[in-house]
Parts: structure tokens; sequence; C-alpha cells
């Protein structure tokens, strides 16, 4: 009998906002933080990532961020 092994999750968290001062990641207002989702994988969330920033193109003040979730829930993680 096989066993099918599933790859193993890398979450990565998308979020992003306005920013007050473009030298730093302060949020001018943390209630219009844009939470995109959570992704399975390095791939996935590089692309929602990206469609998020290439959207937004027009706000010099708006950046969006990739969270490695699987490093902070389980900083030994590879």
């Amino acid at each position: 009998m096989s066993h099918i092994v599933e790859p193993k999750q890398l979450l990565h968290l998308v979020f992003g906002g306005e920013l007050r001062n473009l030298a730093t990641t302060e949020f001018k207002d943390l209630s219009e933080i844009d939470l995109v989702g959570v992704y399975p994988d390095p791939a996935s969330a590089h692309s929602a990532w990206k469609s998020k920033a290439q959207s937004t193109v027009d706000n010099a003040q708006m950046r969006y961020f990739v969270v490695e979730l699987h490093r902070v829930l389980d900083p030994s993680d590879d």
C-alpha cells in the first residue's frame, strides 16, 4: 500500500497598507490594513503580493509585504 506524502505547508501571509513615511514600515491607519490572505507556498504568496502591489502603483505610500508565517509558527523550520 502506498502513502501519498503531501508537501510541507509553508504558510505565508500577504498584507499591506498606506505608510506614514516611506523610510519606515509604520502604517498610516491600522484599521485600513489590507489582509490579502494566507498562502500555502512562496510562489502563490509572491503572485498575490505582486498583483496587489501592481494594482496600487499610483499610490507611492502603499506597500505590501509577505511574512513567512511558517518561520513564526516554528522558528526551527528551515
